[in-house]
């Protein structure tokens, strides 16, 4: 059975949405930065740490996580940022 949203494995970055982790102060490197990103096809990838594991435990009942998802966590500073560059619904 397909769902009704698959990632696009062929989808390409397009263009960040907000600032680099090291202008909001989150990132003193450019090894481990969490990042917002538009791909070509309107979906939006997220560079974040890996929490799935963490949070198992204190999920609201009506959260799930798909056998090949992760649960990604990023500073709100970074999402705050980036809202000028997300068109409204």
């Amino acid at each position: 059975m397909s769902r009704p949203w698959e990632a696009d494995h062929g989808a390409r970055f397009s263009r960040r949405l907000g600032k680099t982790a090291a202008e909001l102060g989150n990132s003193r490197t450019t090894n481990d930065c969490p990042d917002i990103w538009e791909l070509d096809n309107g979906d939006i990838a997220i560079v974040g740490r890996d929490m799935t594991t963490v949070f198992a435990d204190r999920l609201p009942s009506d959260v799930r996580i798909g056998v090949d998802e992760r649960l990604v966590v990023i500073p709100g500073n970074m999402l705050r940022a980036a809202k000028p560059d997300i068109p409204d619904a």
